[in-house]
């Protein structure tokens, strides 16, 4: 029987555990049923320029606690809009077709891509088109269809709320009302788990556009209590009623161009002025 022949790339941002799943994979893959394992660098990019490497068991032995991801990754390489440089300006290609010629001059039988919504959304592009794909959800953002968990969230939930927590005993200290801003793009989970792990006063997410009064109402009904200090915590995603999402700037030639963040602020301005409360953020 051929020897069967698999791929694996990494694509989007890195979180805790990219490398386990590496190591799963190759050496399942080598130990089990006796495959040759590729490992494809800087995500799709490796596939646009043929950047890749055979991965052996040496290769992936005492790399699962390693951060990061030993393949490189990137967030900006989407074949189907891929950015080239052309007489000094960039523009966007269908490089699509090559990826699928590079794909098959390996003679690789499957593609395992690890990844978020963006990688994921990509990878099934090309499962349509004919290429074997099998797809590992990871981002800490936890917001990939179908997924119960993805690898990336516990650690994401993990950090916010310690820093949640750490927030609570200057805020007491100092009579204020803490406003603590996490990533999530535009779902909530993280701003949930680590708001009520990390005992959140208020929690506002992108699912559930939030009523500045009624915030303002929820501080002073603590402040009445004898709580002089309150923790908010605000996903970056999350807007007012009636309002947009805030953006921190435009990255034009990635497959995610909006990149969130500030919302934090704008919530603390706008707590200011009809509070009389001091804020910290």
């Amino acid at each position: 029987m051929k020897k069967k022949h698999i791929a694996i790339l990494t694509g989007g941002g890195d979180c805790p555990g990219i490398n386990a799943v590496i190591r799963a994979v190759v050496k399942k893959a080598i130990l089990e049923h006796d495959m040759t394992v590729t490992g494809i660098e800087d995500g799709f990019e490796g596939l646009v320029l043929n950047k890749y490497k055979r991965l052996t068991y040496d290769d992936v032995s005492g790399i699962l606690t390693l951060g990061g991801t030993i393949l490189g990754t990137s967030n900006k390489a989407n074949p189907y809009n891929y950015p080239v440089v052309k007489r000094g300006k960039t523009e966007l290609k269908d490089l699509s077709k090559s990826v699928i010629q590079n794909i098959k001059k390996l003679n690789i039988d499957c593609l395992v891509c690890v990844g978020g919504d963006g990688t994921l959304g990509i990878a099934n592009r090309f499962f349509k088109e004919g290429i074997p794909i099998i797809g590992v959800p990871k981002t800490i953002d936890n917001d990939i269809k179908g997924t119960d968990i993805t690898f990336g969230f516990n650690s994401a939930v993990q950090i916010a709320t310690e820093g949640i927590d750490r927030v609570h005993t200057t805020a007491q200290s100092h009579n204020r009302v803490m406003i603590v801003e996490v990533m999530g793009r535009r779902a909530g989970w993280i701003a949930l788990y680590s708001g009520v792990a990390g005992g959140g006063d208020i929690i506002l997410i992108p699912e559930i556009p939030y009523d500045i009064n009624i915030v303002a109402d929820k501080v002073r009904e603590r402040n009445k209590g004898g709580k002089r200090f309150s923790i908010v915590v605000i996903a970056e995603g999350a807007r007012p009623q009636g309002g947009d999402v805030t953006v921190q700037r435009i990255v034009k030639d990635s497959s995610e161009p909006v990149r969130l963040g500030g919302i934090g602020f704008v919530l603390g301005n706008e707590l200011e002025k009809v509070t009389d409360h001091r804020f910290s953020w």
